[in-house]
């Protein structure tokens, strides 16, 4: 479903997707200089959707903004620019009739992956968990004391600072984090089968951390972390 969400005080472009027996529903952050149109994010979210996850991908930035950061890149690493359209996104996410009494995902790729963090750390009564793909996390800064939601930190092991820095991330976060290496994988995880890795560790690791629907009627709010 193609839709328009205000955000920022601007208007941003997405796309809301919401399989049959949805469990929840996951919105996408995507990394510097990348869109909604992400094949990366794109097979991910396919994936996500077959496992009953609804997702929602959107642009960060506006067409102006976007024409302007690849030319300058003044906004792929405004980290707080990137975190207010994301909470709006999330804010938009909660009054969606099809998936408003859900539980919502975020998964950051890159960039993408901080404001997830900022998100996630500024709204834990809206978000029941993070995957991080590759992510700048660092980025976060002190939020990530405040992280409550479980995450996941996925890095190729070939992506050795992205893996320092996500390992020093996980020691900041208060509740349950871990962090995954794909064997062989670089930064954009190109390398045969590595993409897949990640879209199956991200899919369990939002199942598991999501209520089922029956549990969702008795109240229950997610995982006791």
């Amino acid at each position: 479903m193609e839709s328009t969400i205000t955000s920022d005080g601007v208007a941003l472009f997405g796309a809301l997707e919401v399989p049959k027996a949805v469990r929840g529903v996951v919105a996408f952050a995507h990394g510097s200089g990348s869109s909604r149109f992400s094949r990366r994010n794109n097979a991910v979210a396919a994936y996500l959707r077959e496992g009953g996850l609804g997702t929602l991908l959107f642009d960060l930035l506006t067409a102006e903004e976007d024409r302007r950061d690849a030319v300058t890149r003044e906004h792929r690493f405004d980290i707080p620019l990137l975190s207010r359209r994301l909470a709006g996104a999330v804010a938009w996410l909660a009054e969606q009739e099809p998936v408003r009494q859900l539980p919502i995902g975020l998964f950051g790729s890159s960039t993408g992956a901080a404001a997830a963090l900022i998100v996630a750390a500024d709204m834990p009564q809206h978000i029941a968990a993070v995957v991080s793909r590759g992510g700048r996390v660092d980025l976060a800064g002190d939020w990530l004391e405040r992280v409550q939601a479980p995450t996941l930190f996925i890095v190729g092991g070939l992506d050795t600072e992205v893996l320092r820095l996500n390992k020093a991330a996980r020691e900041r976060l208060p509740r349950r984090a871990e962090v995954v290496v794909v064997n062989r994988a670089t930064h954009l995880f190109e390398e045969p089968g590595a993409l897949e890795q990640v879209a199956e560790l991200a899919r369990s690791w939002f199942l598991d951390c999501m209520p089922s629907r029956k549990s969702s009627a008795r109240g229950h709010q997610g995982l006791d972390h």
